[in-house]
């Protein structure tokens, strides 16, 4: 049901009606829809792609085991580690959506947990710090409980502001300035990359169902993850069959303009062909959404690896054979994530 919102300006509801009809979000910002309860039931769309997952695997799992028949001597440990980790990864996230929302949400607060300790893990630390770390990973199900009741304000400033605020004034009651300004920022950007941009993810779970009630949030989800590991391999793959000049190559080697530019189209075009099926977008709002995937993905894997440039690691944890460590596994998601969120979240459920 859609009812008239009435805390906008003329002027700032007749832009944002442009706007959004540019977008195909079929129905005016202006105007607010009655949440429902949204129950993660899965629609036939939704298993046709996660099906199309599985098959893919099967499809890989079958060609590496051929070329290991055919070429013996090759060495494929390592293709075959990163394959059978797809496998349980994929599992994993299929069991978490398909029961209920709640499970999916402790499947992602264990993620976002799992990822705040193997940024500490990094970090070299004191003993009298170890209490700090506990605020900190007391901040995990406290921001998941917030999108949990679906309590959005909450949700927004309980790290940015909250926490931003606590840690800082916990160390000034220690007494010990020594390190101060390192550990602040350190304690508060580990928060912010692992908890608060994570858990956006999760909160697309949280979303009242799309127009006509055809779309729930697991289809959001689906579209929003399929998307930012496919842009990986799509910049990856452009950049070793046509990639030549390195974006940053003390950073990461692998990326190339050419691998990023292509890597950003092919995950667009993808995008717009998913859209109709697990979203409420149209062709043109889903263009849009395919560029941020595209270019925060990138961004966010950039990121992460000039962290582990700086800290001199090749990998931030080895819970995942083949990938290395959770955080390695979902750096790109730490920015699309959010971008992507509140890009969907404005124009499509306001």
């Amino acid at each position: 049901s859609v009812a008239p919102a009435t805390d906008r300006s003329d002027g700032s509801l007749t832009a944002l009606y442009v706007l959004s009809s540019f977008l195909d979000t079929g129905v005016p910002p202006g105007y607010k829809r009655t949440e429902r309860g949204c129950m993660n039931v899965l629609t036939p769309d939704i298993r046709w792609t996660l099906l199309a997952i599985f098959l893919t695997l099967l499809a890989s799992s079958l060609i590496v085991e051929a070329i290991a028949r055919k070429r013996p001597e090759k060495d494929l440990n390592v293709s075959r580690s990163r394959i059978q980790s797809w496998w349980i990864l994929a599992g994993t996230f299929t069991f978490a959506i398909v029961v209920n929302q709640y499970v999916a949400l402790v499947f992602f607060a264990f993620i976002s947990f799992i990822a705040l300790k193997e940024y500490f893990t990094l970090i070299p630390t004191r003993h009298i710090e170890r209490a700090l770390l506990f605020w900190a990973y007391l901040a995990v199900p406290a921001q998941y409980t917030w999108v949990a009741m679906k309590w959005y304000p909450m949700f927004m400033i309980f790290i940015p502001v909250y926490m931003f605020v606590f840690l800082p004034v916990s160390m000034v009651i220690t007494g010990r300035p020594s390190g101060f300004l390192r550990l602040a920022g350190v304690l508060h950007w580990g928060l912010m990359i692992t908890v608060f941009s994570l858990s956006h993810v999760a909160y697309l779970v949280a979303l009242p169902d799309g127009p006509g009630g055809r779309v729930v949030g697991a289809g959001l989800l689906v579209y929003l993850v399929l998307l930012t590991e496919l842009n990986n391999v799509f910049q990856y793959v452009w950049a070793r069959i046509i990639g030549r000049k390195r974006i940053a190559p003390r950073i990461n080697p692998a990326r190339t303009w050419w691998g990023l530019v292509c890597g950003i189209a092919t995950t667009t075009l993808v995008a717009i062909w998913l859209a109709p099926y697990l979203t409420p977008m149209g062709h043109r709002g889903a263009l849009f959404a395919g560029l941020i995937i595209g270019a925060g993905g990138f961004l966010g894997d950039m990121t992460i690896s000039m962290l582990k440039r700086d800290l001199r690691v090749r990998e931030t944890g080895s819970y995942i054979p083949g990938h290395g460590g959770v955080l390695d596994r979902v750096d790109s998601l730490t920015f699309t994530a959010p971008v992507f969120f509140h890009y969907i979240r404005f124009f499509y459920f306001l």
